[in-house]
């Protein structure tokens, strides 16, 4: 008898391919976020954007993903997760170029709006590639391997702006922008079969679910407290004297930590259960980023931020697995689920560069950092308050 494959069977003989894929998806996203990191003293320059302003510039991109979260979701779950990234890459192929033609602050804000967009149109459907035929067992482990490749991205970003301060700007966001359609050309040729699941729901079936909510909130967490480093460290840095190289060396120093970092959490998250390393990333990052607040010099900055990379980096891959259970578990469209994360992740995004640098524009840096000390602690008190009942947060 001939055998026929089921989607299940394709779908493990594939998944190496699609890793890689997604793996490259996340890289080139999380690269373009990170570049503008070094530039933004340069930009605060150029165009004399005060400390508040430039925090609304890097946070547009938040405010794109944040606006475009669930709605991405929907798209995804219409059009097809493979669909979902070669669109979504497209996009944010024009809309660098966009940012690397333009010398007006507004025009800026409107181009890394819309890399937030396209950033996580592709996002939710690369995440929805990898959890929709994978086992709950290894969950952790494989979308740790993923968010090590983002935190690549979030290493190599740095440089590219680094390098575009060096060379030309311009042409640095034109590379970029050929590399993610190159990429768009690739995902659009994997030959993926229809899936047999048929799976509903709503999103306020999924936000009745406690443990769905935590783990928005401890995606969240971490996307506020490096909005805030990510303004308020480089123009502190600056006015120290350093320049964009070696800025973008502290903070390519400090993404290879994440990575080392992510998929060993993922694996503890997978042997452990999601809430043991997030219980102990909350008591670190209460701690560091206290901390922050009181290191005005490099030699205490630097220190601070490469120990955030552990710290910080035990909320996102167990944050990610755990909606992949609850939405699995509720039978909520995986694409649906990772639209309403990315909306979660680009609130704080959004809410960490540009609430944090007005706040350290009116009063002091020390001001954001303890707000995000507060938060870490008022989280893990309500943890430890409703651990082990029915439906709790973790």
């Amino acid at each position: 008898m001939r055998h026929i494959a089921t989607p299940g069977a394709t779908y493990a003989r594939l998944m190496p391919r699609i890793v890689v894929v997604v793996c490259a998806v996340v890289f080139t996203d999380t690269l373009l976020f990170g570049a503008l990191v070094p530039l933004i003293p340069q930009y605060a320059d150029a165009l004399d954007l005060t400390k508040s302003q430039a925090g609304l510039l890097l946070g547009a991109y938040g405010a794109g993903a944040l606006i475009g979260g669930i709605p991405s979701g929907f798209l995804t779950a219409r059009i097809g997760s493979k669909h979902a990234v070669v669109g979504g890459l497209a996009l944010l192929g024009v809309t660098t170029i966009l940012f690397g033609l333009s010398e007006d602050a507004a025009i800026l804000g409107a181009a890394r709006f819309g890399q937030g967009v396209s950033s996580v149109i592709a996002w939710t459907g690369a995440l929805s590639l990898v959890t929709s035929e994978t086992d709950r067992a290894r969950r952790g482990e494989l979308l740790g391997t993923v968010f090590s490749f983002a935190i690549l991205g979030y290493i190599v970003g740095p440089i590219i702006g680094a390098v575009a301060e060096l060379t030309s700007i311009r042409a640095t966001f034109f590379t970029v922008a050929t590399v993610a359609f190159l990429l768009a050309l690739v995902a659009s040729r994997l030959q993926l079969p229809v899936s047999g699941h048929s799976r509903t729901g709503r999103i306020r079936k999924a936000l009745a679910d406690p443990r769905f909510v935590g783990g928005l909130w401890i995606t969240f967490i971490p996307a506020v407290f490096f909005g805030v480093l990510e303004i308020l460290a480089p123009l502190s840095l600056d006015e120290a004297g350093w320049g964009a190289v070696a800025i973008a060396g502290v903070f390519v120093a400090l993404g290879a930590l994440e990575v080392a970092a992510s998929p060993v959490i993922g694996r503890l998250s997978d042997r452990r259960g999601r809430n043991v390393p997030v219980r102990l990333a909350l008591v670190g990052s209460c701690l560091v980023a206290a901390a922050l607040a009181f290191a005005t010099r490099p030699a205490a900055l630097i220190p601070l931020m490469l120990l955030s990379a552990f710290t910080f980096s035990g909320f996102s891959t167990p944050g990610m697995a755990l909606i992949a259970d609850r939405a699995e578990h509720a039978r909520i469209p995986e694409s649906l689920a990772f639209g309403i994360m990315n909306t979660a992740w680009a609130s704080g995004a959004m809410i960490g560069p540009s609430v944090g640098a007005t706040l350290g524009h009116a009063f002091s840096d020390a001001v954001p950092y303890l707000l995000c000390a507060a938060m870490c602690a008022a989280t893990y008190a309500a943890v430890a308050r409703v651990r082990g009942r029915p439906g709790s947060v973790l």
